[in-house]
């Protein structure tokens, strides 16, 4: 029977990550005028979104496109189950 391992993904989605998708708007370096675009998407922590800081703190330090605005989307996949009661007879036979 061979080894069997749990993706990295499903590792971090089980530790409280989901998956965070960030809108990134930004100035052109040549023309400031000109908002460009830019989307990143990473599993992280709600809500103090650590590896989403890491990546602009390295895009303040190492791009030359000024920041405009950054906009948030996430979601944990892995939640609690819902249990809901019904009225109701259930009979096996």
């Amino acid at each position: 029977m061979g080894d069997t391992m749990a993706s990295k993904d499903f590792l971090q989605q089980l530790h409280g990550y989901g998956l965070t998708t960030a809108h990134i708007l930004y100035r052109r370096p040549d023309h400031p005028w000109l908002l460009q675009t830019y989307l990143w998407q990473d599993y992280d922590l709600h809500p103090h979104f650590p590896e989403l800081n890491k990546f602009l703190g390295f895009w303040r330090d190492k791009l030359e496109g000024p920041l405009h605005s950054v906009t948030v989307a996430h979601s944990r996949l892995i939640k609690p189950a819902e249990i809901k009661a019904v009225d109701g007879v259930f009979t096996l036979n």
